[in-house]
Protein backbone atom coordinates (compact mmCIF):
# COMPACT_ATOMS: atom_id res chain seq x y z
CA UNK A 1 0.00 0.00 0.00
CA UNK A 2 1.22 3.16 -0.72
CA UNK A 3 1.85 6.68 1.78
CA UNK A 4 -1.25 8.50 1.92
CA UNK A 5 -0.97 11.91 0.02
CA UNK A 6 -1.20 15.10 2.89
CA UNK A 7 -2.59 18.15 2.37
CA UNK A 8 -1.98 20.80 4.61
CA UNK A 9 -4.13 23.25 4.29
CA UNK A 10 -2.34 26.42 5.48
CA UNK A 11 -0.17 25.69 2.13
CA UNK A 12 -3.68 26.73 0.43
CA UNK A 13 -3.05 30.62 1.59
CA UNK A 14 0.00 30.81 2.50
CA UNK A 15 0.29 34.29 0.72
CA UNK A 16 -2.15 35.78 3.11
CA UNK A 17 -2.35 35.98 7.08
CA UNK A 18 -5.60 33.92 6.78
CA UNK A 19 -8.01 32.03 4.91
CA UNK A 20 -10.32 34.20 2.49
CA UNK A 21 -14.01 33.13 1.46
CA UNK A 22 -13.41 34.80 -1.82
CA UNK A 23 -10.59 32.57 -2.60
CA UNK A 24 -12.39 29.55 -1.81
CA UNK A 25 -12.67 27.67 -5.17
CA UNK A 26 -8.79 28.32 -5.34
CA UNK A 27 -8.20 26.63 -2.08
CA UNK A 28 -10.24 23.99 -3.38
CA UNK A 29 -8.41 23.08 -7.06
CA UNK A 30 -5.59 23.46 -4.95
CA UNK A 31 -6.43 20.96 -2.81
CA UNK A 32 -8.05 18.70 -5.95
CA UNK A 33 -4.81 18.93 -7.35
CA UNK A 34 -2.48 17.82 -4.87
CA UNK A 35 -4.81 15.31 -3.94
CA UNK A 36 -5.15 13.60 -7.45
CA UNK A 37 -7.65 11.04 -7.62
CA UNK A 38 -8.19 7.44 -6.13
CA UNK A 39 -5.48 7.80 -3.21
CA UNK A 40 -6.03 7.94 1.04
CA UNK A 41 -5.22 11.58 1.59
CA UNK A 42 -4.86 13.54 5.18
CA UNK A 43 -6.12 16.80 5.79
CA UNK A 44 -4.35 18.51 8.09
CA UNK A 45 -2.60 22.05 8.86
CA UNK A 46 -3.89 24.85 10.37
CA UNK A 47 -6.97 25.99 8.91
CA UNK A 48 -10.57 27.37 9.46
CA UNK A 49 -13.30 24.79 9.93
CA UNK A 50 -15.38 26.03 7.10
CA UNK A 51 -12.15 25.54 4.70
CA UNK A 52 -11.62 21.91 6.23
CA UNK A 53 -15.56 21.28 5.77
CA UNK A 54 -15.30 22.39 2.00
CA UNK A 55 -12.37 20.62 1.18
CA UNK A 56 -13.39 17.40 2.88
CA UNK A 57 -16.66 17.70 0.61
CA UNK A 58 -15.01 18.36 -2.31
CA UNK A 59 -12.57 15.16 -1.94
CA UNK A 60 -15.59 13.28 -2.32
CA UNK A 61 -16.01 11.19 -4.79
CA UNK A 62 -12.25 11.63 -5.27
CA UNK A 63 -10.38 10.30 -2.89
CA UNK A 64 -10.48 6.62 -1.69
CA UNK A 65 -10.08 7.03 1.98
CA UNK A 66 -9.92 10.89 3.88
CA UNK A 67 -8.55 11.21 7.10
CA UNK A 68 -8.29 14.51 9.66
CA UNK A 69 -5.19 14.70 11.50
CA UNK A 70 -4.24 16.74 14.41
CA UNK A 71 -2.07 16.54 17.41
CA UNK A 72 -4.79 16.68 19.43
CA UNK A 73 -6.91 14.32 18.07
CA UNK A 74 -4.71 11.87 15.77
CA UNK A 75 -6.03 10.02 12.78
CA UNK A 76 -9.43 10.63 12.53
CA UNK A 77 -11.49 8.76 9.18
CA UNK A 78 -13.94 10.94 7.76
CA UNK A 79 -15.08 8.73 4.62
CA UNK A 80 -13.48 4.85 3.42
CA UNK A 81 -14.28 3.56 0.22
CA UNK A 82 -11.69 1.05 -0.23
CA UNK A 83 -13.67 -2.31 -0.28
CA UNK A 84 -13.28 -4.62 2.63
Amino acid sequence: MTEPITVDLSILYENTDTAKLSALDSYVRKAQEIAGEGHDVVLTGAGPVWLYLKIAHALHGKARKLIYRSPVTGDVVIFDHTPD
